[in-house]
Protein backbone atom coordinates (compact mmCIF):
# COMPACT_ATOMS: atom_id res chain seq x y z
CA UNK A 1 0.00 0.00 0.00
CA UNK A 2 1.00 3.63 -0.43
CA UNK A 3 1.06 6.75 1.71
CA UNK A 4 0.47 10.21 0.24
CA UNK A 5 3.03 12.71 1.61
CA UNK A 6 1.86 15.84 -0.19
CA UNK A 7 2.00 17.34 -3.66
CA UNK A 8 2.29 14.35 -5.99
CA UNK A 9 4.47 12.16 -3.79
CA UNK A 10 3.44 8.66 -2.71
CA UNK A 11 5.65 6.12 -0.97
CA UNK A 12 5.25 2.45 -0.15
CA UNK A 13 4.24 1.99 3.48
CA UNK A 14 6.59 -0.99 3.76
CA UNK A 15 9.56 1.34 3.06
CA UNK A 16 8.81 3.66 6.01
CA UNK A 17 11.27 3.56 8.90
CA UNK A 18 9.76 6.46 10.82
CA UNK A 19 7.52 9.50 10.73
CA UNK A 20 8.70 12.44 12.84
CA UNK A 21 7.38 15.84 13.88
CA UNK A 22 10.01 18.26 12.59
CA UNK A 23 9.40 20.92 15.25
CA UNK A 24 9.69 18.59 18.25
CA UNK A 25 12.56 16.46 17.01
CA UNK A 26 14.75 19.16 15.48
CA UNK A 27 15.62 20.52 18.94
CA UNK A 28 17.86 17.48 19.37
CA UNK A 29 21.46 17.85 18.29
CA UNK A 30 21.42 14.32 16.86
CA UNK A 31 18.38 14.99 14.69
CA UNK A 32 19.89 18.22 13.35
CA UNK A 33 23.12 16.34 12.55
CA UNK A 34 21.15 13.55 10.85
CA UNK A 35 19.20 16.01 8.69
CA UNK A 36 22.37 17.95 7.87
CA UNK A 37 24.19 14.74 6.89
CA UNK A 38 21.21 13.63 4.80
CA UNK A 39 21.28 16.96 2.98
CA UNK A 40 25.01 16.66 2.29
CA UNK A 41 24.51 13.15 0.89
CA UNK A 42 21.56 14.34 -1.24
CA UNK A 43 19.10 12.07 0.55
CA UNK A 44 16.53 14.80 1.26
CA UNK A 45 13.46 15.21 -0.91
CA UNK A 46 11.23 18.18 -0.15
CA UNK A 47 7.65 17.44 -1.22
CA UNK A 48 6.25 20.88 -0.38
CA UNK A 49 6.98 24.55 -0.73
CA UNK A 50 5.03 25.29 2.45
CA UNK A 51 6.30 25.31 6.04
CA UNK A 52 7.56 21.78 6.83
CA UNK A 53 5.78 19.94 9.63
CA UNK A 54 7.25 16.45 9.40
CA UNK A 55 9.97 14.31 7.96
CA UNK A 56 9.68 10.71 6.92
CA UNK A 57 12.63 8.35 6.76
CA UNK A 58 12.33 5.60 4.15
CA UNK A 59 14.58 2.78 3.09
CA UNK A 60 14.24 1.31 -0.37
CA UNK A 61 16.74 -1.45 -1.12
CA UNK A 62 20.01 -0.01 0.23
CA UNK A 63 19.05 3.64 -0.27
CA UNK A 64 17.76 5.93 2.49
CA UNK A 65 15.55 8.89 1.55
CA UNK A 66 14.27 11.57 3.92
CA UNK A 67 11.07 13.26 2.77
CA UNK A 68 10.15 16.69 4.15
CA UNK A 69 6.38 17.24 4.18
CA UNK A 70 3.93 20.00 5.06
CA UNK A 71 1.54 17.38 6.45
CA UNK A 72 1.73 16.83 10.20
CA UNK A 73 3.28 13.64 11.57
CA UNK A 74 -0.03 12.79 13.31
CA UNK A 75 -1.98 13.00 10.06
CA UNK A 76 0.57 10.88 8.21
CA UNK A 77 0.54 8.30 10.99
CA UNK A 78 -3.26 8.11 10.89
CA UNK A 79 -3.16 7.66 7.10
CA UNK A 80 -0.54 4.92 7.41
CA UNK A 81 -2.55 3.12 10.10
CA UNK A 82 -5.75 3.36 8.05
CA UNK A 83 -3.93 1.93 5.05
CA UNK A 84 -2.54 -0.90 7.20
CA UNK A 85 -5.98 -1.72 8.61
CA UNK A 86 -7.50 -1.82 5.12
CA UNK A 87 -4.74 -4.16 4.01
CA UNK A 88 -5.37 -6.55 6.93
CA UNK A 89 -9.13 -6.67 6.30
CA UNK A 90 -8.64 -7.84 2.71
Amino acid sequence: MYLHLGQETMIKTQDIIGIFDIENTSVSKFTREFLSSSTKHQQIQNVSYEMPKSFIICRNNAKTIVYISQISAQTLLKRAQATYIKQIKK
